[in-house]
């Protein structure tokens, strides 16, 4: 894998992160959802690297970022990203985040609020209670032989049926991300997302915030994504036809909404 550069974090991890786009532009932090790897964005890439300095990151667990044993908490998952923007020397950022990449965002929102500028949480959630299923989930990833099951949970999770009977280089290369993914990575994860509630907490985010929800998504329902717009003071929330993986399945509406709530003023 080209162009990834990595720093360690303060608990002594490495992470892999990779810019695109000009240095003198503004800029944009992208956090990808678990089972994924920072190329769940190439697809955006192209477009937003005209307007933004891009930033991605794998977050801890995934692609080719260390994946610590035992469980992982948002507030670790959260100082990760500070820590990254401190070792680049960049006090301020617009951030998007999809699925548990929004989970991180509305703890940046809520702990670190000068350090963002427009928060955008796409495709996620406060609460996805209870506890009982990640723990079986956490269980069963860690007795796995391998991770297909997995693997054909999270695809049918993501994507319209349409499009995983049609198939396709880009169902396949997620695919083949979920099942070169450590179980350590998916069970750290997991275990941060059991132990998540932030339904009360989000309502302290200060920032101009966009939600945007998949109108067919069954893992972060679009109840959950008009529960944080109404919380979080003066969000604007945006539906879109899709799934979980909206940005994969409708990247031109996406990017549109990202770019338009971006621009405004």
């Amino acid at each position: 894998m080209q162009d990834l550069s990595f720093f360690t974090t303060g608990d002594g991890y490495r992470i892999a992160y990779r810019f695109d786009g000009p240095a003198d532009k503004p800029v944009l932090v992208l956090s990808n959802s678990i089972g994924t790897t920072l190329h769940m964005w190439d697809g955006q890439i192209p477009e937003l690297s005209k307007h933004f300095r891009v930033l991605r990151y794998d977050t801890r667990g995934h692609g080719a970022s260390d994946a610590p044993t035992g469980a992982y908490s948002l507030d670790r998952m959260g100082r990760d990203v500070i820590e990254l923007l401190d070792a680049l020397h960049i006090s301020q950022v617009h951030f998007l985040g999809l699925s548990f990449g929004g989970i991180i965002g509305q703890w940046l929102g809520i702990h670190t609020p000068e350090r963002i500028n427009r928060l955008i949480l796409a495709n996620t959630s406060s609460y996805l209670g209870p506890a009982e299923q990640w723990d079986q989930r956490i269980t069963s990833v860690l007795q796995a032989t391998d991770m297909s099951e997995t693997a054909d949970m999270f695809l049918h999770n993501w994507f319209p049926p349409h499009m995983l009977e049609k198939g396709g280089a880009t169902i396949e290369s997620f695919r083949a991300t979920l099942l070169s993914m450590r179980p350590q990575g998916f069970a750290g994860s997991y275990a941060a997302i059991r132990d998540t509630d932030l339904r009360r907490t989000i309502a302290l985010i200060p920032r101009p915030t966009l939600v945007i929800s998949g109108q067919y998504d069954t893992v972060t329902l679009p109840s959950h994504s008009e529960l944080i717009a109404a919380t979080i003071p003066g969000a604007k929330l945006v539906t879109l036809p899709a799934v979980h993986l909206s940005n994969v399945e409708y990247p031109t509406e996406f990017l549109n909404t990202v770019l338009e709530f971006l621009d405004s003023k």
